[in-house]
């Protein structure tokens, strides 16, 4: 039976990196899911260690690879 529990890829500070995250792993077909945006919005940011995003364990190398690549190519 193949494990398809959920496993955190990224967690960052500010929101919009995690969306560009989840909109990159999306064009390259990984689903993704943000946690902690909604407890940020309501109780403020300074309570919220980061904003995790989520993948499938099935899929987290290959999302790995993908955010790896994209921060290369920043530096």
């Amino acid at each position: 039976m193949e494990n398809n529990s959920l496993v955190t890829v990224l967690t960052v500070s500010l929101i919009h990196e995690i969306h560009i995250a989840r909109t990159l792993l999306a064009s390259r077909g990984i689903k993704s899911y943000i946690f902690d945006e909604n407890i940020a919005t309501s109780i403020g940011t300074a309570f919220v260690e980061g904003y995790k995003l989520e993948v499938n364990s099935a899929d987290l190398e290959r999302a790995k690879k993908i955010l790896n690549e994209i921060n290369s190519e920043d530096n």
